[in-house]
C-alpha cells in the first residue's frame, strides 16, 4: 500500500464542473499553471527499471521530480527525490538514484507533456486538515493528447477517515470513481497507443512485511486490475476488458478468503458479497462473449449479438450503479481504515512474516482442493465445481505470493507449479463449458434454434473428467515451491 495517506478520484467533464460548484470548493487558495515534462531514453530504461523523472514548471520555478515505483520502490530506502533546478533540463548528479543505477552517461530526452491548470484548498473536516487538489489539463505528446480531470485528497493532518466523510461529500455531489493510474502511467500510455486490456500485473511483497501488509498490498493490486479493465469497459465494449474486469473482482474475492482468519466481523464478508454481485453483473455478458465467439450461422449470431448488447447494457448500468459506486468507497475506507487492522484477537495473525503467512494459506488452499478433487468421477457436477473454484483460489494465491519464494528452487517449482495449474484448470474449464453453454441458450430462447449445436462444447464429459483428475493428480504431487 503507498505510505502517503492520499486519495486520487477521477472525474468526468460534467463531475468537475459540478465540484467547483462546491460550496467548500468554490474559492480556491491557490490556482497554479503548470506544465510538466517528462524524461526517458529512447527505449524507455527509466520506464523498464521502475523509475519516472520529470522537471516540473510552476511560473518560473522549476522543480525535478525522480520516483521509484513497482519492484525498484523496495531497492531504496525512500521512494520520491525532490530537488530545485535551474532551467528545464534534468540534472543527475551524486544525489539521484538514477546515476547509481545507470551510470554517468545515461541521456534522456523529454517523452511527454502534462499541461495542468491546478486549484488548490485547505478544507477541514471534522478537525482534520485536508488538502484538495483538482487538476484539470491533458498529457500531451507529438500529435496525441489524453484529457486529465481529476482530484486528489492529502491529509495534512488528523485522521485517515475524514478524509472518507468529504470524499462521500463529493460523491454526493458528482459522480467519481477512484483513479489507479499516475499522470506518468497516462502518458507512457499515450504513446504506446491506449491499451485495451490490463492483465493482473506482478505483485511485489517483502518476505519481512507483516501479513496485513500484505493483505493489503494484494487487495490494492487486485482493485487496480479490475479499475483499468472497467475504464476501458466504459469507454467501449470490449470481451477482453469485460473478462479481465471480472478477474480482478474475482482475485479481490480470493484475497478475502485467503486473509479470513484475520477478517472477523460482518462488514469483510459483506464486501465479499458485494464484490460477488459486481462480478455477477458483468457474467452474461461474459457468457455470451464465449458463445458468440463460436457462433458462424448468421441468424444466430444476429440473435447472440443482440443478446449481447442488452448484457452489455446491463453491465455499463451496474458499472455505474449508485450501489457499485457505494461499494468502491466502503472498500476502500474499510481497506485502509477498518477495525480488522486493530482487532484484539487477530494481532497475532496480523504480526506474522508474510512469508510465514503465505506458507500457511497455501497448505490450506493445497488442502482444500485435494479434499474436494479425490475422487471427481464418483462425485456430482456441484462437487466438481467447488473442485474448480478451489483451483482457481489456489492458482491466485500461488500468484499472489510468487515474490516471497524468489531463490533458485522457489522459482524452479513455482514455474512448474503454476504450469500443472494451467492444464488442470483448462480441463475443469472444459466440464464447466458443458454446463454453461445450454443454460446461457436457454436464458435466451436459442435451445430450438436449428445452429445452436454448434456453438456447444462436444467434448466427452467422461473423458475431460478424466483428464481433470490426472492434471490436478499432478498438481497435487508437485513440489511445493513455498516449502
Amino acid at each position: 500500500m503507498p505510505s502517503e495517506i492520499e486519495l486520487k478520484l477521477e472525474l468526468s467533464t460534467k463531475a468537475a464542473r459540478r465540484l467547483l460548484g462546491f460550496n467548500p470548493l468554490t474559492n480556491p487558495d491557490k490556482v497554479l499553471k503548470q506544465t510538466s515534462t517528462y524524461f526517458d531514453t529512447g527505449d524507455h530504461k527509466l520506464l523498464q527499471k521502475g523509475f519516472t523523472l520529470r522537471v516540473r514548471r510552476t511560473g518560473d520555478v522549476h522543480v525535478q521530480t525522480v520516483k521509484a515505483v513497482g519492484q525498484s520502490q523496495s531497492l531504496f530506502a525512500r521512494s520520491e527525490w525532490e530537488t530545485p533546478i535551474e532551467g528545464d533540463k534534468p540534472v543527475v548528479d551524486d544525489s539521484s538514484p538514477l546515476k547509481t543505477e545507470f551510470g554517468e552517461e545515461l541521456a534522456v530526452s523529454p517523452a511527454f507533456n502534462v499541461e495542468i491548470e491546478r486549484r488548490v484548498w485547505t478544507v477541514e473536516e471534522n478537525g482534520s486538515r485536508i488538502e484538495v487538489v483538482i487538476d484539470q489539463g491533458s498529457v500531451v505528446s507529438g500529435d496525441r493528447n489524453s484529457a486529465v480531470r481529476e482530484a486528489e485528497l492529502e491529509l495534512k493532518d488528523g485522521n485517515q477517515r475524514d478524509l472518507f466523510v468529504f470524499a462521500r461529500k463529493i460523491e454526493a455531489v458528482a459522480p467519481i470513481r477512484f483513479g489507479v493510474r499516475s499522470k506518468a502511467e497516462r502518458g507512457f500510455a499515450l504513446i504506446e497507443q491506449q491499451k485495451s486490456v490490463f492483465k493482473a500485473e506482478p505483485i511485489h511483497l517483502d518476505q519481512n512485511m507483516h501479513a496485513s501488509d500484505a493483505f493489503q498490498t494484494i487487495a490494492a493490486s487486485c482493485f487496480r486490475h479490475f479499475r483499468l479493465n472497467e475504464d476501458v469497459l466504459l469507454r467501449q465494449r470490449n470481451a477482453e476488458a469485460l473478462h479481465q474486469a471480472r478477474v480482478g473482482l474475482r482475485r479481490l474475492r480470493s484475497d478475502f478468503s485467503l486473509f479470513k482468519r484475520m477478517l472477523p466481523g460482518d462488514e469483510p464478508q459483506r464486501l465479499k458479497d458485494e464484490f460477488r454481485w459486481l462480478t455477477g453483473v458483468l457474467g452474461e455478458a461474459r457468457n455470451l462473449d464465449v458463445l458468440l465467439a463460436k457462433a458462424t450461422d448468421p441468424d444466430l449470431r444476429g440473435r447472440l449479438k443482440d443478446a449481447r448488447e442488452a448484457a452489455y447494457d446491463e453491465a455499463v448500468e451496474g458499472l455505474n450503479s449508485s450501489r457499485a459506486r457505494a461499494l468502491m468507497l466502503d472498500f476502500n475506507e474499510w481497506l485502509r481504515c477498518g477495525e480488522y487492522l486493530s482487532l484484539p484477537e487477530t494481532e497475532d495473525v496480523r504480526g506474522l512474516q508474510a512469508s510465514e503467512f503465505a506458507e500457511m494459506a497455501l497448505d490450506r488452499m493445497r488442502k482444500k482442493l485435494k479434499k474436494h478433487g479425490q475422487v471427481l468421477a464418483k462425485v456430482d457436477d456441484h462437487q466438481r465445481h467447488e473442485a474448480r473454484k478451489d483451483a482457481k483460489k489456489l492458482r491466485y494465491a500461488a500468484e499472489f505470493f510468487e515474490s516471497l519464494f524468489d531463490d533458485k528452487r522457489g522459482v524452479r517449482r513455482h514455474r512448474r507449479f503454476i504450469g500443472a495449474m494451467e492444464k488442470l484448470q483448462d480441463h475443469l474449464g472444459s466440464l464447466n463449458d458443458l454446463a454453461t453453454g445450454p443454460n446461457v441458450l436457454s436464458k435466451h430462447g436459442l435451445t430450438d434454434h436449428p445452429a445452436s449445436d454448434s456453438v456447444l462444447s462436444h467434448t466427452d464429459k467422461d473423458a475431460s473428467i478424466d483428464d481433470s483428475q490426472v492434471s490436478l493428480d499432478d498438481v497435487l504431487d508437485a513440489k511445493r515451491f513455498w516449502r
